[in-house]
């Protein structure tokens, strides 16, 4: 969007530069006839620029009793002074429509997150966060974006248009209220820099402490560090990709599996969890009707204690179970509606 605006302007400079160009060019060699070749080059661009730019010196070539020399001064003046305006008047648009479409885009932003609760929000797009954001906007789910640098946020904004974002410090308090910390369900913190993701995190626990905070950390001895800022879980990117490169090779049909599950975006299943309410203490899990749902497929239950794989039907619900299932975001949605009740 943003390398677009500038292309535009890049392309209207360069053909007005070159007629501008042109003009005193022909101005100059027309000077030079004029003056019968008396002059030298220097005085004939000097007459073609003070005629331009109307600076009001006197003339250098004697253009008295010179009809003919007396009109390609007014035609050098009218076209060679509309180009330079039409060059300037588009600086100066450019310049205002920019800081205009800037601050209206801030003015949409703010509005949009103000309506959001219950959001996600991605500080840092590079790297990672473009991938974070991908499947949270796959899967349905609100996410606001936040990165310093302009350039990142168009990347995003040029596949999905609609993206909601603040161009800022992550590290800052303010930009974090103005993401909607105090009411966001969960807050990424993948800058690429441990120490930003650090003070992300120490920043986010302070301002809303229910908050989830999932961190990114380059270097593993730093993660306790990080942790202990406030982070409910540190990921690794290294060791995560080491681990799926083991998997390729030792598994490569259940590597294959997972991302066809991920990247088919017709069905877009995914694996979610949902904590089962109070209120379904004691029921049976045939009694949750799972098998209207096409794509629901119940995988495992997460106790307090244990783990239970492939549960049966007659498995009774307790309160603080979490069902691990496969599902599509509408499904999953439909789901939690179920337990919201």
């Amino acid at each position: 969007m943003g390398n677009n605006i500038y292309s535009q302007l890049q392309t209207k400079l360069l053909r007005t530069g070159t007629v501008l160009v042109l003009i005193v060019l022909g101005g100059t060699a027309g000077y030079w006839f004029i003056g019968a070749r008396h002059y030298s080059l220097v005085d004939c661009l000097y007459m073609t620029v003070i005629t331009i730019t109307t600076v009001g010196y006197g003339e250098v070539i004697d253009m008295s009793g010179n009809p003919d020399g007396r009109l390609f001064t007014i035609f050098i003046a009218i076209s060679g002074i509309s180009t330079a305006t039409y060059i300037f008047t588009n600086l100066t648009a450019f310049m205002v429509e920019g800081e205009l479409n800037k601050a209206f885009r801030r003015k949409k932003m703010e509005k949009m997150i103000k309506k959001m609760k219950g959001h996600y929000i991605v500080c840092g797009l590079d790297g990672v966060g473009n991938y974070i954001v991908d499947e949270l906007t796959d899967t349905r789910r609100p996410c606001v974006m936040v990165d310093r640098d302009k350039v990142e946020i168009e990347k995003v904004l040029e596949i999905y248009r609609d993206a909601v974002f603040i161009e800022g410090d992550a590290t800052d308090s303010d930009t974090l209220h103005s993401a909607g910390i105090a009411v966001a369900a969960g807050l990424f913190a993948v800058t690429g820099d441990d120490n930003q993701n650090l003070v992300i995190s120490l920043t986010a626990k302070q301002l809303n402490a229910r908050v989830k905070v999932v961190a990114s950390c380059k270097d593993l001895k730093n993660t306790e560090k990080i942790r202990k800022a406030g982070a409910d879980a540190v990921v690794s990117p290294t060791s995560i990709g080491g681990l799926r490169m083991a998997s390729e090779m030792v598994r490569a049909t259940v590597v294959s599996f997972l991302d066809t599950m991920l990247r088919d975006k017709e069905k877009n299943l995914r694996i979610e969890e949902i904590a089962a309410p109070q209120k379904f203490e004691g029921q049976s899990i045939s009694s949750l009707n799972l098998s209207q749902y096409s794509h629901v497929l119940l995988l495992a239950l997460r106790t307090e204690n244990t783990w239970v794989y492939n549960p049966p039907d007659s498995y009774l619900i307790r309160h603080g179970d979490t069902l691990i299932f496969m599902a599509t975001p509408e499904e999953r949605h439909e789901i939690e509606k179920l337990f919201r009740g």
